[in-house]
């Protein structure tokens, strides 16, 4: 990763991003939170696709900061399983306010991340 990588800047920009995909607003009185991505579900066909490419672009940005094949890995099947389950009509949509795969991905990033700092 070459040094003018901003990665605190990445991370935090990838945190936002996430938390608008999966848990933008809280249900007033409930501990639900819900984001974009599930929303977004709602829109036959397109609206999957789109949280597709989002959710994949920070799977790009992980590969960028030098996460290993194997999380990058993990991350898309992630995406996978969102996506796919995601266009079952009525299922897919219940699904997606559960499963957040871009929360996941950045807590794999985060590990990522953290590790050179535990020796």
């Amino acid at each position: 990763m070459p040094d003018s990588y901003p990665q605190p800047q990445i991370l935090k920009r990838l945190r936002q991003l996430s938390r608008i995909l999966d848990k933008a607003v809280t249900v007033p009185g409930t501990p639900i939170h819900i984001g974009l991505d599930p929303l977004m579900g709602f829109i036959p066909v397109g609206g999957d696709f789109l949280g597709i490419i989002l959710a994949s672009y920070i799977v790009l940005e992980a590969a960028k900061l030098g996460v290993p094949k194997s999380t990058l890995t993990r991350m898309v099947l992630n995406v996978i399983i969102d996506g796919l389950i995601g266009t079952i009509p009525v299922i897919g949509d219940l699904f997606d306010f559960a499963w957040t795969a871009n929360e996941y991905n950045i807590q794999l990033l985060e590990e990522h991340l953290q590790l050179p700092l535990r020796k």
